[in-house]
Order: C-alpha cells, then sequence, then structure tokens
C-alpha cells in the first residue's frame, strides 16, 4: 500500500508519489493523469478511480472531487487523499463502495495550486491567496510592512508595538490577549498590533501593508458571473486566464458525465451552496429542494452546518462572491458544494458563529475560550506567549499572538485525521445518489416475413433525474437518452431510426414522503421504450445501445428468433 499519513501534510514531491503509488498498486481502480501544468510547471494531477472491469470511468456517471485552489489551504489535499485512500482500500468489502466503483466514477484533484502549496509549506513559509504568478502587476512592490516571517523562526505572527494612540490595550485579567481600546477610553497604555514583518522605506511615520505581487484569487477566474478587477480584486484578466483554472475547467467541460462536485478548502466548518452572487429565490425551487436535502445529510454526517453563500457567507453586506467554481452548477448544472474544513471557534466551544461576521464583531469571551483551547489542547502553539524583538525599524517590539498558519488555516496535524474523515460517507452518498441508466428489457418478436420488432426499454435507477438539474435543462446543458441499432450483415431497418434521442428520465428525487395521491408523480417517468422494425436473416442478431451525458451507457445484443 501506498505510504500515506494523515498525521501531515504532503509537500509536492511526496504528493506526486503517493498518487502514482495509488495508481501502480490499484490498476483496476485508479488511472493518474494531468490536467496540465501550473504556472510554475508542475503537473496538476488527477485520479479517476472505477471499477474498470464493469466499463471506463467516461461511460458512467461521475463525480468530482477537487482541493487546495488556495495557496495555504493545504488541509483539503489531505482530505483528497484520505477519500482516495479509503475507496481503494474498502472496495470489495464495503457494499457501498464497491456498488459505487462498480457503477460509478469519481474524478478527484487533490492539488489545483501546487505552486501555491509549495511556499505555504516551505520552512520558510510565503503565504499568498492562490497563484505565485505576479498580478496585476509584474513589477515589485516598493515601500511598506511586508507580511513574512521577520526572526526566521518559521512562524508568522503579529507585532505588538506600544503607542499611545494604538487602538488595542491588554485585556484587564488575561495580558496575553489584546481587547480594543473603547471609544471614550484615554490615559491607558495602548499598542498598535501589526502584521510580523519586515517594514520597507520606513519614514518613520506611515506604516502601510505592501501590496502582494502575487495578487490572484483563483477560485475568481472561472468563467460564471467572473468580473473585472475593480469590481472583484484577484480575478484576472480575463476568465479561465490562469493555467489551473483552464486545466480544471477543459477537464469538467470535456466530461459531461459529471452530476456534482465537492471543493475543499479552509476554514469556517461549513458546507456552502450557491448561489454565491444571488439569493435563493432565483434558483430553481427543484434544485435547492435538492441542495436542501443534500446539506442536511452532510450536516448529520459532518456535524458542519449547510448555509449559501450568498446568505450567509459574504465578506460585505454589499459585495458579492463570485467566479467561483460554482460555475459548474450556474453554467452546467452540476450541483456543486465548497467545503470549508476546519473552525478552530468550535473546537474552543464557540457555537452559533455567524462565520464571517464573527470577524468583525464577536464577545470577548469568544476570544477567551480560545485561548483556554489553545493552553489545553494545543500545549500553547497556537497563540504564542509575547516575547521581546528588536525590529530593524521598528527597535524593540513584541512578537506573539495566534500562529495562524499553524492553528488557523489548517488542523493542526493532532486534528487532522478526525476533521477529514466524515467527508467521505457524504461525498459517497452523493456520488450514489446519481442517475444511473440500467437495461429493463430487450427482446425481439418475429412478425413473419423475416421480419422483426425489437424493443429496448431502459431506466433510471438513481435518486436524480438523467438531467440532474433544472439549470442544466434551461441551459441546454444536457442531451436525452439516445438510443442506436446497429444490423447485422444482410438486414435493413423498416422503421425507426439509427440513433434516436429518446428524452430524458425522472429519478425517485421529488416524490414525497408518503404515498399520497398529490406526491406519488408519473408512476413510470424513469423508463422509456424504443422500437424498431427490422428486416434481416433469422438466427441473427443486433447490437443495441443506450447512452446518456450523465448517467452512463448500457449495451445488450438481442438474438433474432
Amino acid at each position: 500500500m501506498p505510504e500515506v499519513y494523515f498525521d501531515r501534510y504532503y509537500r509536492y514531491d511526496d504528493l506526486t508519489r503517493i498518487l502514482h503509488d495509488f495508481a501502480e498498486e490499484h490498476p483496476t481502480l485508479v488511472s493518474l493523469s494531468s490536467i496540465g501544468p501550473s504556472y510554475e510547471g508542475r503537473d496538476i494531477w488527477l485520479l479517476a478511480l472505477t471499477n474498470t472491469a464493469t466499463g471506463p470511468a467516461e461511460e458512467k456517471p461521475a463525480f468530482w472531487v477537487d482541493g487546495n485552489i488556495h495557496a495555504a489551504e493545504v488541509a483539503p489535499s489531505s482530505a483528497c487523499l484520505y477519500l482516495i485512500n479509503r475507496l481503494v482500500t474498502q472496495y470489495g468489502s464495503d457494499p457501498r463502495i464497491t456498488h459505487l466503483l462498480d457503477t460509478r466514477a469519481l474524478y478527484i484533484c487533490p492539488r489545483i495550486n501546487p505552486d501555491g502549496a509549495e511556499w505555504a509549506l516551505a520552512d520558510q513559509p510565503k503565504i499568498v491567496r492562490s497563484s505565485t504568478r505576479p498580478y496585476p502587476y509584474n513589477e515589485d512592490p516598493i515601500g511598506g510592512l511586508i507580511d513574512e516571517d521577520v526572526d526566521g523562526d518559521g512562524r508568522i505572527l503579529t507585532m505588538r508595538v506600544p503607542d499611545p494612540n494604538g487602538p488595542w490595550k491588554k485585556h484587564p485579567d488575561e495580558p496575553r490577549l489584546m481587547v480594543r481600546r473603547d471609544p471614550d477610553e484615554f490615559g491607558g497604555s495602548y499598542y498598535r498590533v501589526i502584521p510580523e514583518g519586515p517594514i520597507e522605506d520606513y519614514d518613520g511615520i506611515n506604516i502601510i501593508l505592501q501590496r502582494r505581487k502575487e495578487g490572484l484569487d483563483l477560485n475568481r477566474n472561472f468563467p460564471a458571473a467572473w468580473r473585472q478587477e475593480f469590481e472583484q480584486s484577484g480575478a484576472g484578466p480575463y476568465p479561465v486566464s490562469e493555467p489551473e483554472v483552464r486545466a480544471v475547467v477543459d477537464f469538467v467541460a470535456q466530461h459531461n458525465n459529471i452530476n456534482g462536485g465537492v471543493s475543499f478548502h479552509t476554514m469556517s466548518g461549513v458546507l456552502l451552496r450557491p448561489y454565491g452572487d444571488k439569493p435563493d429565490t432565483d434558483m430553481p425551487p427543484e434544485d435547492l429542494w435538492v441542495y436542501q436535502t443534500m446539506g442536511a445529510k452532510g450536516t448529520e454526517l459532518i456535524g458542519y452546518p449547510n448555509v449559501s453563500i450568498f446568505h450567509d457567507f459574504k465578506y460585505h453586506p454589499h459585495q458579492v462572491i463570485s467566479g467561483g467554481f460554482d460555475w459548474i452548477y450556474t453554467h452546467l448544472g452540476m450541483y456543486m458544494w465548497a467545503v470549508e474544513i476546519w473552525s478552530p471557534q468550535r473546537q474552543a466551544g464557540i457555537e452559533n458563529m455567524k462565520f464571517v461576521d464573527w470577524y468583525r464583531e464577536h464577545p470577548i469571551e469568544d476570544d477567551l475560550k480560545l485561548l483556554r483551547w489553545n493552553d489545553e489542547k494545543l500545549d500553547r502553539r497556537g497563540y504564542v506567549d509575547w516575547y521581546e524583538f528588536d525590529h530593524p525599524q521598528l527597535g524593540k517590539v513584541e512578537l506573539g499572538g495566534w500562529d495562524f498558519l499553524y492553528a488557523w488555516r489548517n488542523p493542526p496535524t493532532q486534528y487532522l485525521e478526525s476533521e477529514i474523515a466524515p467527508f467521505s460517507d457524504w461525498i459517497i452518498f452523493q456520488a450514489l445518489a446519481t442517475p444511473r441508466l440500467e437495461l429493463f428489457r430487450a427482446e425481439s418478436k418475429a412478425l413473419g416475413g423475416g421480419s422483426y420488432r425489437v424493443t429496448l426499454a431502459v431506466q433510471n435507477t438513481g435518486w436524480l433525474p438523467t438531467y440532474t438539474t433544472q439549470v442544466a435543462l434551461k441551459n441546454k446543458a444536457v442531451r436525452g437518452v439516445v438510443a442506436e441499432i446497429e444490423l447485422p450483415e444482410n438486414a435493413r431497418l423498416e422503421t425507426g431510426k439509427l440513433r434516436e434521442e429518446l428524452g430524458q428520465l425522472e429519478g425517485r428525487v421529488h416524490i414525497g414522503p408518503t404515498a399520497h395521491p398529490r406526491s406519488i408523480g408519473q408512476p413510470t417517468s424513469d423508463r422509456l421504450k424504443t422500437e424498431w422494425v427490422i428486416h434481416a436473416p433469422a438466427g441473427g442478431t443486433v447490437q443495441l445501445m443506450a447512452r446518456h451525458d450523465r448517467a452512463g451507457l448500457v449495451r445488450v445484443v438481442v438474438q433474432l428468433e
């Protein structure tokens, strides 16, 4: 078995080795390919998981999983590895996993952004939002405070600088904790608290943060509702301008068998669904109901709340988020979830947190709970006691406070496995809910004079309809079931067509909770039938096929007798 552990974070070379090991040791279940190079030339690896003995991945309904599109969000790669490891090690022993890989496919891209992750995982980390490509300018920024490890200890903390006009003061009962100065307060000891780092061209008065040379946000570069830089920072010069995003978009667009996907991020401990830029009232109700059902199952299995990005996860009440991976829902009609792994607040016992709003306003008791969690569970490693440092520009300052990269951005490694393990059950649940085209009946009947009526009936055995979403129907993103017949030699078609599009099949998704006349739906809306009349020599065979982009493919040989 590959040597993969879930008490550490892997850099690119080790991650590459592990993925190759999975493919080499499980050749009938795993295939590995590169969907393209990153900005710095690293392969963006993708694994296709399915039992190839029952058919190739592209002929089966599929589900997408990815992680680490943002540089320092490395726990998502681990969540992907955990899922891969569970699927290949429990195939054959776990009936759900065995059925899943026999009948469906999963496409898993553990690290969309290998360049940014290498910077974040370096011994002397450098943290950027996403890509390492300079943007929007290629020139080096000049002047200001550079947010980096100034004392060389491998941590990026904060600096506490005494200042009579500073907005911060020490908590009266817990001097490690910095709290806001009251609006009418004066005459005390006050501080400025600023990011750790050196200051270029310091004039002794003004401290501004130096802009990042690498200002891209890859999760704003997708095609749906893409907006320019002045409207949304980091979106790139045009949609899909970045090689990492282009690789993902090309792959997904070329694999219309994908019905949905989960994109792993950190942090907040929440399951996020579309839309990012408009309210639930703009979503087809049938799709919203599916999202609510899937979200409730995720909350049950994982414990994270499930919410709308627009209604519950905006960074500002007057701002919306667009150009993200929810493109797969908005344009292609594939269900999409963004999972924000890890919540230090929840670990500390803080409940009913309002996600983004918490960083703007919360009771000081929450900070005290977090400090207690740090002291009792993290051995005081997460919140560093203040210590003196001779800063090259500011002179005597103190370094300390939260080690954000260690305690907040990703789970500390001792928490990693327990945090990521529950996601695999939710992904298996969603993947098994996808539509599945299966044979219902195939037969021939002699009509006399060398003519035969050939019948093919198929059914959708999945929970979702073959079209997946109402958005897919509206956007004409998916064809109906296509039936084809291949005639034997010396045969001719008398009625019917060699290839015909038949329509869509419903699933079980919109059936009500009880067998009431208003909720039972159409009894056989999950089935379709087509017939041909052919003239052919007796004793031969005809080959029939039914296929659907999202639901898979059925092949059958019918004897003429």
